[in-house]
Order: structure tokens, then sequence, then C-alpha cells
């Protein structure tokens, strides 16, 4: 009688395909996760934006003058703009670079969120009325 030690092709070839499938599944989960991550970044700085407006305006009774560019440094992922700066008006713009591109999200002084741009192709959604932050929708 023969002793066997150590695994046969088959179960080295089982075990390959339970970690193949195992990990079709998990990374795709994984990458939208990490995307979903990337959009609260952006929300914050239309937020962190929009109370420094709103302070500007105390203090000038305007929003025409305020520096509004916020460039995005390597770590974060969205550059910020203002349009439409008036005396009583305006849009904070965070439009999204290297890997949160493709996103653009929108707050005006009236407080309406909006998604204006996102990847359609992979599967996220635009909205006038939120800030999208999963495949599903707000």
């Amino acid at each position: 009688m023969r002793l066997s030690a150590g695994f046969t092709l088959i179960e080295v070839m089982i075990t390959v395909a339970i970690i193949g499938i195992l990990a079709s599944i998990a990374v795709p989960s994984y990458q939208d996760y990490v995307t979903r991550s990337r959009l609260v970044e952006a929300q914050s700085k239309l937020s962190e934006t929009r109370v420094q407006l709103e302070q500007y305006f105390m203090n000038n009774r305007s929003y025409e003058k305020f520096d509004c560019k916020r460039d995005a440094t390597a770590a974060e992922g969205f550059n910020i703009t203002c349009k439409d700066l008036s005396a009583n008006t305006y849009t904070i713009i965070a439009t999204g670079t290297s890997k949160a591109s493709g996103f653009t999200f929108t707050l005006n002084d009236q407080g309406i969120k909006a998604t204006t741009a996102a990847p359609t192709s992979k599967g996220w959604t635009t909205s006038d009325s939120c800030w999208v932050s999963k495949k599903s929708g707000c």
C-alpha cells in the first residue's frame, strides 16, 4: 500500500476555482465601496464651502467676490469651483478628478443638491434633487 503525501491536481484546481469565484464577487463590491467613500469627500467639501460662503455674505452682504476655487491635492478626488456668484446667489460645483472622475455634484444658495454627472457606464445615475451616494440612487 502506498501512502500519499500532498494534494492532488484536482484538489488544487478546485481550491483555485473557489478562490476565483470568491474574488469575482468581492473585488467589484470592494471597488464600489471605495468609490462611495470618495463621494463623501465631495459632499463634505460642498458643505464646508457653503458655510464659508455664508460667512463671507454676513461680512460683505454679497457673494460676488468670494474666492471659491479649491484644487484637489494628490490624495483628494474633487476640485471645488463656484459659478453664478452674484449679490444673492451662488452655485458650488465639485468635479471629480483621478479615481473620482466622471462625478459632478452641485449645491446652490437655496440648498438644492444635485448630481449633474456620474459614470453611467458603470451603473451610476444622476439626480436633480440629491447627491447620489450609491449606484441605486440617493
